[in-house]
């Protein structure tokens, strides 16, 4: 056979494997989307409410704009339009296009084993494997940015891979076009795709891939993907870049938990759930030593440098997630080629499968609230395994992840009634004022519907927004601070309620002060309310 005939063959079958795995892929993203519609009318039903950034997003979907102080503006619009088309009353109608992401991302991890050379059992094996990671169920089951960010950092990482096995220019063009929109939508998104993006060019000039960069398509690649992100860019000029701010105050404060670099490798272990280790863990070994993977060992270098990147930084352990699909898919390549057409070794890794199946199942409950409450904490109990949050604060009944979840309507109802107690000329003069972006969301969300005016706050991007016409001539406050630390601010205040919902946050426990004549207008002294956190 000829060498032209030979190539055509192997062509032949590459098409051939990726239309199964198309198939077989469908088929996992349409039961991943199944997943999360009936997890989160299950959470509804067993009382788990709207989560506290998803009103931020839908507020700030309100009033779109290029960027905001802690996020660019992609989850803006897309709260907009999921507002739009199915409300937020129900949770998983406004969580279906997270859902519809989470999709994606496990779709995509198909579609990178078939680029790394893997068939149809290894996409199943990988896709299984991503659709039980606790971080995945988590992030796809709600509406913030993280859902997105995977899909974002696997399309570019699915460009390089074709770009590095391209053989015609025109193919060659087409993904570095690809990977300079994913990027600057990323960009749009979350910035921490700037970290992944700077550890793959690393990456990339410490292997023989190198090669690639010398295309003028790469030079094409970076321009499309600052055109795309120059609005945000623009906007963070305009407002003195806040994201920065932000950024330093919280590494600057004792928010977040900074582990340690051991903490942070045992942190990934659960994140991902233990069962999946071997499986991800033989993906970045594959990368870094197989000759098979020769081709690809700029993937195993990326993670090496990343992993050290966000440990140096004391960086959420979360921060890394959206590289690990990668991980899986690679792995799954491995393990197919270790087994060939051994049939003991199939067997063990069906076997595999079925034991991340069963894991998946029995973890459920800590990545997505199933259960109510009380049969929660009993969960948590038997199983002698509590989750950790990535901020610091007082002990809570449930996991900030779900806690966050709780009191928000009851603090509507609190206000409505404080509010609509005030004789009708005292509502015409008198403001809310949110201690933080949750609860002034929380007003600014369901206080329409009762008539409320809209909260102000000087926290996150409430701050630029500014104290839209209120003075504080008469104003319900809603703080944690003490009775005697509000008043030195009015001529007088008094306490007309108090927030205890006992599942939500310890910050979301508080009283409710009614305050009268502030000293200070608040366009005064606005520079001094400012709460980047």
């Amino acid at each position: 056979m000829s060498a032209t005939a030979t190539s055509i063959s192997a062509s032949s079958t590459r098409r051939s494997t990726l239309s199964g795995i198309i198939w077989i892929a469908l088929i996992f993203a349409a039961a991943k989307v199944i997943l999360h519609i009936a997890t989160n009318i299950i959470a509804q039903r067993a009382g788990y409410g709207i989560f506290r950034d998803e009103m931020y997003y839908l507020i700030c979907g309100q009033r779109l704009a290029w960027g905001y102080v802690d996020q660019p503006p992609m989850i803006a619009l897309v709260a907009r339009v999921s507002d739009a088309l199915f409300g937020h009353e129900r949770m998983w109608a406004m969580r279906l296009i997270p859902a519809l992401a989470g999709a994606a991302k496990v779709f995509l991890t198909g579609i990178l084993v078939w680029a790394l050379g893997g068939g149809r059992r290894a996409a199943a094996l990988a896709m299984l494997g991503v659709m039980v990671v606790g971080v995945y169920l988590g992030i796809d089951s709600f509406l913030s940015m993280n859902c997105f960010d995977p899909v974002f950092w696997m399309l570019c990482v699915l460009s390089l891979i074709r770009i590095t096995q391209a053989e015609e220019p025109r193919t060659v063009r087409n993904w570095w076009i690809v990977l300079g929109v994913s990027a600057g939508l990323g960009l749009e998104n979350k910035v921490s795709i700037v970290f992944f993006l700077v550890c793959v060019l690393v990456a990339l000039l410490l292997t023989p891939q190198r090669r690639i960069l010398a295309s003028k398509w790469f030079g094409v690649a970076v321009l499309l993907m600052i055109v795309i992100a120059l609005p945000n860019l623009l906007w963070q000029i305009r407002y003195y870049f806040p994201t920065l701010e932000w950024l330093r105050d919280v590494q600057n404060s004792d928010k977040d938990v900074k582990l340690a670099p051991l903490d942070f490798l045992k942190a990934q272990w659960f994140m991902l759930h233990p069962f999946t280790v071997l499986l991800w863990i033989s993906g970045v070994l594959w990368l870094l030593i197989s000759r098979t993977a020769r081709a690809f060992r700029f993937l195993g270098v990326t993670y090496l440098l990343f992993l050290a990147l966000l440990m140096a930084m004391h960086a959420k352990d979360y921060y890394l997630a959206p590289i690990y699909p990668v991980y899986f898919a690679a792995g799954a390549v491995a393990w197919f080629s270790w087994a060939h057409e051994r049939v003991w070794k199939n067997a063990l890794i069906i076997a595999y499968a079925a034991f991340l199946l069963w894991g998946g199942i029995r973890s459920l409950p800590f990545a997505i609230p199933v259960l109510p409450p009380n049969e929660f904490v009993a969960y948590e109990k038997k199983l002698g395994f509590t989750p950790q949050d990535t901020e610091n604060h007082d002990p809570t009944i449930l996991p900030q992840f779900y806690a966050d979840r709780f009191g928000w309507h009851e603090l509507v109802a609190q206000v409505n009634q404080i509010y609509h107690s005030l004789p009708p000329d005292e509502q015409k003069v008198t403001g809310i004022w949110g201690g933080n972006y949750g609860q002034a969301s929380a007003i600014n969300l369901f206080g329409p519907q009762y008539g409320l005016p809209e909260a102000i706050s000087g926290n996150q991007n409430y701050w630029i927004w500014g104290p839209r016409g209120h003075t504080g001539k008469e104003m319900i406050i809603l703080s944690s601070r003490d009775l005697n630390e509000i008043t030195p601010y009015y001529d007088s205040c008094k306490i007309v309620g108090v927030r205890n919902h006992p599942l939500a946050m310890p910050w979301e426990h508080g009283n409710i002060y009614l305050c009268y004549g502030r000293k200070k207008p608040y366009a005064a002294d606005w520079d001094e309310l400012k709460s980047y956190h």
